[in-house]
């Protein structure tokens, strides 16, 4: 029988005050990205944000999205590095509310654990509050929930869910896309946060440790551990301001035609052909120039190693296209010249087609949209 000094739920596995000290040490990293519409600080039950702003829109639409990282995280409890996780994460939640030209507002975090190390949590969550506020989004809380029996000592999980904003006439979507619109791609820093099942399964495969160094990926790490930890690139500021560039004169509604960027596209899981394809309206199609460009190095060592090609590859990974917009031709050169101007390097890989379409396959629309149609075609850029 425990003794009254004894905490029964410490005994169990759960110490509630690691938990604390864990809030205790990430609470400045929270606080730099809260703006006079957070109220109540950090450790509420409840983030507050206050929505007064909202009154000077004519039709507000909330755009809300949720997401993980994904098994990325198995690579960063292998090595014991934790401090871009969490920008991985805002990337997956904060960038897909761009995608309909919506202004993040605020996001929320959780993360499951086998056990709390406050200092390893508070990295987790500093991260996350880089990737806020880099992309103008206040954090306003979240929950670390310690499971013991249920998930390994260090083993961990995270999720995130974020609401935005958008004018309802300024919502941007399939319904705005037009026949010989340009499709640009937006470079990638790499693999982001997809395809890691596959890119664990082939480093296993080829007995390579973590900490082994890795020369021939071509990213800032000196181990394949740190070069595949590469954070997701945020696109959301600069997406924006694109969008506000292009548009110009943002007062009056806006038609289709009097708009610069029409669609927006999140390469994620499915890669680039199916992600593209839910925003296109049905009936219209796109083919995808491979010889635009040539993936970058870490998606060609590990597709050697696991003895594939690239094209059997593009189902999963985005072989460095992290985005895609579709936009007025009219606005084209300047939409590539803004993005570089942004440390975005852009590209145009196709146009917006209608009409009878080759009768190659195309992907037709993923996550049960029934969008238009999409195919890569050609070799990369190298010959692959």
């Amino acid at each position: 029988m425990a003794s009254a000094s004894t905490n029964p739920y410490t005994e169990a596995g759960v110490d509630t005050a690691a938990g604390d000290l864990a809030v205790e040490l990430m609470k400045s990293a929270v606080r730099r990205t809260h703006g006079p519409e957070v109220l109540g600080g950090v450790g509420g039950f409840a983030g507050l944000f206050d929505a007064s702003a909202l009154r000077g829109y004519r039709r507000p639409l909330l755009a809300t999205s949720t997401d993980g990282v994904g098994t990325k995280v198995a690579i960063a409890q292998a090595i014991d590095k934790h401090d871009t996780i969490g920008i991985d994460l805002v990337g997956m939640v904060v960038d897909d509310i761009a995608v309909v030209g919506a202004k993040p507002l605020f996001m929320t975090d959780y993360i499951a654990c086998g056990k709390v190390y406050p200092e390893r949590i508070a990295d987790i969550v500093a991260g996350i509050a880089r990737g806020c506020a880099q992309t103008g989004t206040a954090l306003v809380g979240g929950e670390t929930a310690e499971h013991p029996g249920l998930l390994g000592l260090g083993d961990y999980d995270v999720a995130g869910a974020a609401t935005g904003v958008v004018e309802a006439d300024r919502m941007l979507g399939a319904q705005h896309v037009r026949e010989n619109d340009v499709v640009l791609a937006l470079a990638s820093s790499g693999l982001h946060s997809n395809g890691y099942s596959l890119v664990r399964h082939i480093v296993a495969g080829a007995g390579i440790g973590y900490g082994d160094r890795a020369p021939d990926l071509g990213t800032h790490g000196t181990t394949w551990g740190e070069a595949l930890l590469e954070p997701t690139r945020l696109y959301t500021a600069e997406l924006l301001r694109l969008i506000a560039t292009l548009d110009g004169d943002l007062d009056g509604d806006l038609d289709g035609d009097e708009r610069g960027v029409h669609a927006l596209s999140h390469v994620t899981g499915g890669g680039i052909a199916a992600n593209l394809a839910r925003v296109l309206p049905q009936q219209t199609w796109v083919q995808v120039d491979r010889s635009t460009w040539s993936p970058p190095p870490v998606f060609r060592v590990l597709a050697d190693l696991g003895g594939l090609d690239l094209a059997s590859t593009e189902g999963t990974w985005n072989l460095g296209v992290g985005f895609i917009a579709v936009v007025s031709p009219a606005v084209a050169d300047a939409a590539v010249t803004a993005l570089a101007a942004d440390g975005i390097d852009a590209w145009q890989v196709g146009t917006v087609q209608g009409g009878d379409r080759p009768a190659e396959d195309f992907e037709q629309g993923a996550k049960g949209v029934d969008g238009g149609a999409v195919r890569l075609v050609g070799a990369y850029a190298d010959g692959s």
